[in-house]
């Protein structure tokens, strides 16, 4: 084998045979493919695809390129949940505790953020004290404890997908749908679930804009579980705007806490109630979707779910008060009102150019360097469809460092496309793909 060889056969539309795909893996994890050939294939791939074996094979090589996890220690079925990405997209740290509260045990390992805010495991370090880093042993001692452990992703877990993500970046190749599948699925492969459920966004603030590409990625994505033996469901979810009401890290806790006390965004209730429903039932916990949300809501509405998240707050070393007390998490020193320059209805949002202006206040990173403010962000007053007056505050915005205050506030301002009528309305779950 060699990679001029298998380049041209890409490009010219040929089929690869999986001991080529994985061979390739293998000499590019390990540094004998060099980036201007690897990033010369994934432009081919670009153009010309991959087929389903072909899209299979690549990420078991993926999944085979690093440590994989092993929860067989842990009874009953491990559940695992993942979102393509959004803004104000809080859902895990609502999931996690309410499915463990189910009595579905939950081990998860998430990752960092790299845009306009951070991911779980930046939102779990807002909390005062909160342990990011278990060993496999203190997980698996957890979960049986409690049902539930989050820990950061090591870097052992599926290195092939380090590098090509990062080559992928720099080389305009990211937005390929075998490409995306396969970084999605073996991560999740190798984090050792037994099934997984995958929240495919799609809208302005969604790596999918459209409802074609975004049920072409979940196909895939299901497919590739299925191959994989594990249980897969896809469900595809709105994000034309931002999920929940805030945007940044430790507002986005309050908020989780906000639905863990049976309160909250309605539609970021309805996202967790599904995607919940799904793991209870892949975990065979229900027999039914409804009967999996009856029990889900019951949790919610009578404080179990809020306790499992005190159990977890404290088993990983942060202050259990958070939970009750959310003025324990960290605060800006300003709060800064957002105003409407015009009236009218709320016809459009672009949920990107939100998340964008949260990134400049600093709840996000612009580079893997930058360090992140877990007190700053964006807390929205309005969402699409509602009426604005001119003058009228549609965001507060949380404030340590001025900086780029303005260049956010313009960015902010225009996300919002204001009319004279009312939009029509949108679902906020479009379908299931099982």
């Amino acid at each position: 084998m060699n990679m001029p060889d298998l380049i041209r056969r890409k490009r010219d539309g040929e089929t690869l045979r999986p001991p080529e795909i994985e061979w390739m893996i293998r000499e590019y994890t390990g540094g004998a493919i060099p980036d201007y050939q690897m990033a010369a294939f994934l432009m081919a791939v670009y153009f010309r695809g991959l087929n389903r074996e072909e899209t299979a094979a690549l990420t078991r090589a993926m999944v085979a390129s690093g440590e994989e996890m092993d929860w067989s220690a842990i009874p009953g079925v491990k559940v695992d949940k993942h979102s393509t990405g959004g803004v104000a997209d809080t859902t895990t740290l609502v999931l996690a505790p309410l499915v463990a509260a189910a009595g579905v045990p939950v081990v998860k390992m998430s990752g960092r953020g790299l845009g306009h805010t951070g991911g779980t495991i930046d939102k779990l370090e807002a909390i005062p004290g909160f342990r990011v880093h278990l060993s496999r042993e203190e997980m698996v001692r957890q979960v049986k404890e409690i049902g539930l452990a989050i820990t950061a992703q090591t870097g052992n877990l599926v290195p092939a997908d380090g590098k090509l993500y990062a080559l992928r970046d720099v080389t305009a190749t990211v937005e390929s749908i075998p490409l995306i599948a396969s970084s999605v699925m073996s991560k999740k492969i190798a984090a050792g679930a037994d099934a997984i459920v995958l929240d495919v966004k799609v809208g302005s603030g969604a790596f999918m804009p459209d409802l074609a590409s975004a049920r072409e990625l979940a196909r895939t994505m299901v497919e590739l579980g299925r191959e994989m033996g594990r249980r897969t469901v896809a469900v595809i979810t709105n994000m034309d705007e931002p999920l929940g009401m805030m945007v940044g890290n430790a507002l986005e806790v309050k908020e989780a806490l906000a639905v863990l006390h049976g309160g909250g965004p309605k539609e970021l209730r309805e996202v967790c109630l599904t995607l919940g429903s799904h793991m209870l039932l892949l975990a065979g916990a229900e027999a039914s979707a409804e009967g999996a949300r009856r029990r889900l809501e019951d949790l919610l509405n009578a404080g179990g779910a809020l306790a499992k998240f005190r159990q977890f707050i404290a088993a990983q070393g942060g202050d259990p008060e958070v939970a009750d007390r959310p003025e324990l998490l960290p605060a800006a020193r300003e709060q800064i009102t957002i105003i409407s320059p015009a009236g009218g209805y709320i016809s459009s949002v672009r949920a990107r150019l939100i998340g964008e202006a949260a990134m400049l206040l600093g709840a996000g990173r612009s580079t893997k360097e930058s360090v992140i403010d877990p007190a700053v962000g964006i807390e929205l007053k309005k969402r699409y469809g509602d009426y604005v007056n001119a003058g009228e505050p549609l965001a507060v915005f949380h404030v340590n460092d001025r900086t780029n205050l303005e260049t956010a506030r313009e960015r902010f301002l225009a996300a919002y496309t204001l009319a004279p009528e009312p939009p029509s309305p949108r679902p906020l779950v479009y379908e299931v793909i099982e």
